[in-house]
């Protein structure tokens, strides 16, 4: 056990203490943070492998493996975890045979099985489908920590022209089409067209691979282009909403892109001040998009 020790246990509306599941990435960080300079004390469970214990110094934490659904169960049934946040990126899926099950989760096991067969959207079902029937509420990370959310509207210096409009429209659409497939949620338009994917190699890969393509056929020459991330049209808002962060503005730098749009209220922005003022720096947009937009 590592952190500090709290008498607070339950939130100011009595329905007990909030535990984030935390993955990698620093969403789980943000909502950690902004829970403690809020008053709450939460419980930390970070996932091996994927999270920096070292990150949540100052919470009251223990590591889990993405097998142990039976003893992180148990574990938050004794913090007295009424809801819990699944905020961060999980990159390695449970292998089944490896799961360390406990008597009240064995009625789950058909459930979890089909999860692990479909895409990322169908196994996060099956998991807050488990947590609930347990008795623990999944809420979303916009629930807990909503100053997080995405703004509509443009939040740079610098706006979208009129070439950068069309290829937020076709960016977006090609974004939504490939999260109804579970595939992803971020696409690249340039010159008006979609001109890559977001694949499994995540948002940080899809720009690396952009950057690489600049100077090759019908890329060749041509400035500009926008990233876009959308929410997956079906998925469940409890878990994996885009984000960005400063991160992602120096990709979208080195990409030779014009700027960001987002999903207005579906998606996060991280490090708020940091990521505008470093895109100002930069040169680039960053815009909120109403939820009509490319739909």
């Amino acid at each position: 056990m590592a952190g500090i020790e709290s008498s607070t246990t339950t939130d100011e509306a009595g329905r007990g203490r909030i535990a984030v599941i935390a993955g990698g990435g620093t969403l789980p960080v943000a909502v950690v943070r902004s829970l403690i300079a809020r008053g709450n004390a939460p419980f930390v469970a970070v996932v091996e492998g994927e999270a920096d214990d070292a990150d949540y110094e100052g919470a009251e934490r223990f590591s889990v493996s993405v097998e142990d659904l039976g003893p992180l169960l148990s574990r938050l049934r004794k913090e007295g975890v009424g809801r819990v946040v699944l905020a961060g990126l999980i990159e390695r899926r449970p292998r089944l045979l490896s799961i360390r099950w406990s008597f009240r989760l064995l009625a789950g096991l058909p459930r979890a099985a089909a999860g692990l067969m479909r895409g990322d959207d169908g196994l996060l079902r099956a998991v807050i489908g488990m947590m609930e029937a347990n008795g623990i509420a999944v809420v979303g990370a916009h629930e807990i920590v909503p100053d997080l959310l995405t703004p509509e509207g443009v939040m740079t210096r610098a706006r979208p022209s009129a070439s950068d409009r069309r290829d937020i429209e076709a960016a977006a659409t090609a974004a939504r089409a490939i999260g109804r497939l579970d595939i992803g949620q971020a696409a690249i338009a340039i010159g008006g067209r979609a001109v890559a994917l977001e694949g499994i190699e995540g948002t940080d890969g899809l720009l690396a691979r952009t950057a690489q393509m600049r100077g090759h056929g019908r890329l060749a020459g041509k400035p500009g282009g926008v990233l876009v991330k959308c929410c997956k049209p079906q998925q469940d808002r409890r878990a994996d909403l885009p984000a960005i962060g400063p991160q992602t503005i120096e990709g979208a730098k080195a990409a030779g892109l014009s700027g960001i749009a987002l999903d207005a209220g579906a998606s996060f922005i991280l490090d708020f001040s940091q990521t505008v003022a470093l895109a100002d720096k930069e040169g680039l947009f960053v815009v909120g998009l109403k939820p009509e937009v490319g739909a």
